[in-house]
């Protein structure tokens, strides 16, 4: 936690009036883009409960590369980084600006990490429209992706996490886009609603630690069921951004929603208040 704490201390944190706040969200399956269901109805009822953006950061599953970088053009493009949907799906665009003024920003913040900035490579995945589309439909604020580097340790991901809380200040809204519980492969097509005992367990000992100490949200990794909930740290880490801005806060974060999905996903949302 001493590194976590000197994160802290380096981003000089002070929360004022003009806080935004932060979310980390539950994506589910691509088509919830396209559902109306609690889950997309709390996405959606977030977006238009929070001051408007000056523009969104969005941490996603998806982009999880061996680097640190973030997408640094203008326009980003849609990608549609899946197969096997309806064509329907295929056709949605997310047509939001980029903004490579914040990319600059996150780079600086996120000193000594060299954060790289993409301007032709990536753009927007399916775990940051596919949220962004209930939260902001009209796609008219602009978003920036920052990727997930698979070479660091837990610890260092909600460091970096705690080094972005002053964006922040500056109008900037954090999303964090991935499912706190996620194993494609125990999939269990009859159960939409429903998770796995196991499932459930991991869940709540998330709820738990982001709810009452968000700053020990690395423990979970000694968890008797880590493995089978993550078999994959993509989906997990987007989770660890959002507390390592509530260490950076000194205040816990809350729940958004909750739920499962097909036994072995978790659609667990939580919001950290703007102040």
């Amino acid at each position: 936690m001493s590194a976590v704490n000197d994160a802290v201390t380096a981003a000089n944190v002070t929360p004022g009036a003009d806080t935004m706040p932060a979310v980390f969200v539950g994506h589910g399956s691509p088509m919830n883009t396209l559902e109306q269901n609690r889950y997309t109805q709390a996405w959606n009822e977030f977006g238009r409960s929070v001051p408007r953006p000056r523009a969104i950061l969005a941490i996603s599953a998806h982009w999880y590369i061996n680097a640190t970088a973030v997408t640094a053009m203008a326009q980003p493009r849609t990608i549609h980084d899946f197969f096997g949907f309806p064509d329907e799906l295929f056709a949605v665009r997310y047509p939001a600006p980029g903004d490579p003024g914040l990319a600059a920003e996150v780079a600086e913040l996120a000193k000594p990490t060299w954060v790289g900035q993409d301007t032709d490579s990536w753009g927007l995945d399916h775990g940051t429209w596919s949220v962004l589309a209930h939260m902001f439909p009209n796609a008219d604020i602009p978003v920036v992706q920052l990727s997930i580097d698979a070479n660091k340790s837990f610890d260092e991901h909600v460091q970096l996490g705690a080094a972005l809380a002053p964006l922040r200040e500056r109008g900037v809204l954090i999303v964090g886009s991935g499912n706190v519980v996620h194993n494609l492969q125990r999939i269990q097509w009859s159960n939409p609603e429903g998770g796995f005992d196991w499932a459930l367990e991991f869940d709540e000992a998330a709820r738990e630690i982001m709810t009452e100490r968000p700053g020990d949200i690395a423990s979970l990794a000694g968890h008797r069921h880590f493995h089978l909930a993550v078999p994959s740290p993509d989906h997990f880490l987007p989770l660890l951004y959002l507390a390592g801005l509530a260490v950076a806060a000194e205040r816990p974060a809350e729940l958004l929603i909750g739920g499962y999905a097909m036994g072995s996903l978790s659609m667990t949302s939580y919001q950290l208040a703007g102040l």
